[in-house]
């Protein structure tokens, strides 16, 4: 659950950034990019579409994404989102507790979006 609310939290987040973050609204402004993140189950997942400056966002497992960041389970998805190490995704990867799926760069593009938005 704290993980769904997590999602649309950050859904939030980018979803006012896009409206008041200048740096934020240059960066996805001429992106169009769906990530989704989910659990490895697919019990949690959230797919956030940017498309030219705009951000919306679905709830539930898709399969219409550029990149998929899947989290072994909802509690270390949680833990690693909300850890301020910048190395914490990484080591998650490198343990195998997070994969990528789909174009690579989409994901790399989707952190630094993030990042601008924070």
């Amino acid at each position: 659950m704290k993980f769904s609310l997590l999602l649309f939290a950050l859904f939030q987040i980018l979803r006012v950034a896009a409206l008041t973050n200048t740096s934020f609204k240059k960066y996805i402004s001429k992106a169009q990019a769906k990530i989704l993140i989910k659990t490895k189950d697919g019990r949690y997942a959230r797919l956030f579409i940017f498309d030219k400056g705009k951000v919306r966002s679905v709830a539930g497992d898709r399969n219409d994404f550029d990149a998929a960041l899947v989290w072994a389970d909802a509690d270390t998805g949680f833990s690693v989102m909300t850890d301020k190490r910048s190395d914490a995704s990484f080591n998650a990867a490198a343990d195998g507790k997070l994969k990528v799926e789909g174009m690579g760069v989409y994901a790399q593009w989707f952190e630094g979006a993030v990042k601008l938005a924070m």
